[in-house]
């Protein structure tokens, strides 16, 4: 049977292989620069299901565009003019409507020129890259902040369609007039708005809507200064790194549509009583943070995400955060109770400067980036080698003995490009070719079982089996199919490897197969 008539064959697709086990080839991380040049960056988002943009806050007031690779010349909206951005103040937050996409509207959190706290809603103009700046009506505020510290200001969309807002106690220290405690007042709390009804925009579900003595808007209390909050993208669950005052750093969760918590800011930093008034320390009814740190390791924390992308697979479901003073970035898994396998990636990461973390941020796949003030730049997280090889599907006897099988070299990263595709105990001295495809199948074909389906691409050129019938075949990701169009391989990617040879002293068909091998690429 000729070659080509065995690639429109191997075409077809049939019933799927079940794998086993996945053996992990490398865990360690890395940072890639994605851009640089940023003035005092504070944040970066993208809108949902934009995978082509990332969008930059800068704190004097300006959101740039990260467009396919490029930063593009003109912020998609400049609001220097309406913002106080020094200190603590400044454009401190962003957030994309979950209909973005439909409806073009976006919210910004800033502080004016007055020193109050606002959330303002913008629209997109004709031009996808460029807001419309005249298109504004005010969701929130403005809320009077005493001090120039503990501003707070990240605002998120959680999965309920519902806008969150986080503000710190108001500044100072050691909350002077116990805001954070006081129900009546709106700093130290979390927030919550629906903004696809009338102002005021307080969803009738807020967890203190008529209760005596307490603000429609408030979703939760206790909080000194909420510096970068996030909900998990597959549980909707809420994540806060909550800044301390002179000991203890935290990390703060609640479950999904778990609403009136008290974090325990000012009577508690972390798990310790301050001493001070407002609360009862350690009462059952204060919710503990899920972890902490001391001083020693830093003094400010920026909370960060619980990754939920496709790039890591070690990673996932891993809770990622760091602190602005140290640089330092930790990881650590969680049960819904507790946490487990907390580790530093500090010295694996390697970030230059290391130190002005203001920011965590996912793209729309869910892949980490940091945000660097200290530098201006902005990085994505990535592991060393996330990929993996898996034999699968069984080799056929053939004329010399049990058949042959494959195995893979070299490593599965696109950049180190140098993959190889073994094949071992074919029959001595014949042709054959090395293919791959999407599918896992098991049909029989000529003397073997066809292991590979789907669209399959051949590997160029054709291999020749040696006097032992061991042949090789490089896959150059740099040359076509495997590096564009139709059955190109990519980071992130899966494809299944198999190798057909003649053999003509088996009788039969006069042609077997290998069993198959099934690799998962990386960057």
């Amino acid at each position: 049977m000729r070659i080509q008539q065995l690639i429109s064959l191997c075409a077809l697709a049939s019933m799927a292989v079940v794998l086993g086990s996945t053996p992990v080839l490398a865990q360690s991380l890395k940072v890639t620069e994605i851009a640089s040049g940023f003035s005092a960056p504070l944040y970066l988002t993208a809108p949902p299901g934009d995978t082509s943009r990332l969008f930059i806050v800068e704190q004097g007031g300006r959101i740039k565009i990260i467009k396919n690779g490029t930063l593009l010349s003109t912020p998609f909206i400049n609001l220097d003019p309406l913002t106080n951005g020094s200190g603590e103040r400044g454009l401190l937050g962003l957030a994309f409507h979950p209909q973005y996409a439909s409806n073009g509207k976006f919210y910004v959190s800033y502080t004016n020129t007055g020193n109050s706290s606002v959330v303002r809603e913008y629209t997109v103009s004709a031009n996808p890259d460029v807001a419309s700046t005249g298109s504004f009506k005010d969701i929130f505020g403005p809320l009077s902040q005493p001090f120039s510290n503990h501003n707070g200001g990240c605002i998120q969309f959680g999965g309920d369609g519902m806008l969150y807002a986080a503000y710190g106690d108001g500044g100072s220290a050691n909350d002077p007039s116990n805001r954070a405690q006081n129900t009546t007042n709106l700093l130290g709390k979390m927030l919550r708005f629906d903004v696809d009804i009338a102002a005021p925009y307080i969803p009738a579900s807020n967890p203190f809507v008529g209760v005596a003595g307490t603000s429609d808007e408030i979703w939760a209390i206790g909080l000194r200064n909420p510096w970068r909050f996030s909900f998990d993208r597959s549980t909707a669950d809420l994540w806060i790194g909550d800044v301390g005052q002179n000991a203890r750093e935290e990390i703060d969760f609640e479950t999904a549509g778990n609403g009136g918590n008290n974090y325990g800011w000012r009577c508690m930093e972390g798990l310790s009583c301050t001493g001070l008034s407002g609360c009862t320390c350690n009462n059952a009814a204060l919710t503990m943070p899920v972890d902490t740190y001391s001083h020693g390791f830093g003094c400010s924390v920026t909370g960060g995400y619980r990754y939920r992308g496709a790039a890591m697979p070690n990673f996932v479901g891993r809770y990622f955060y760091g602190d602005y003073c140290s640089g330092r970035i930790w990881s650590f898994a969680f049960n819904g109770s507790s946490i487990s396998g907390k580790t530093e990636h500090t010295t694996d990461l390697g970030i230059p400067g290391g130190e002005n973390i203001t920011s965590f941020g996912e793209d729309a796949n869910g892949e980490l980036y940091v945000v660097d003030a200290s530098g201006g730049q902005i990085w994505r997280i990535d592991e060393e080698c996330a990929g993996t090889t898996t034999p699968y599907c069984t080799a056929s006897p053939n004329s010399i003995g049990a058949g042959a099988f494959l195995s893979a070299a070299g490593t599965v990263s696109i950049s180190a490009n140098n993959f190889l595709i073994i094949a071992s105990g074919a029959a001595p001295n014949q042709p054959g070719l090395f293919y791959y495809g999407a599918n896992q199948i098991s049909t029989p074909f000529g003397d073997g079982v066809r292991c590979v389906g789907g669209a399959v691409f051949r590997l160029n050129p054709a291999a020749f089996g040696d006097l032992f019938g061991d042949a090789s075949r490089a896959v150059d990701f740099t040359q076509s199919p495997a590096n564009a169009g139709a059955g190109a391989i990519t980071a992130g990617s899966t494809w299944n490897f198999q190798y057909w040879y003649r053999d003509p002293a088996a009788g039969g068909t006069g042609f077997n197969l290998s069993n198959a091998v099934s690799a998962s690429f990386c960057p």
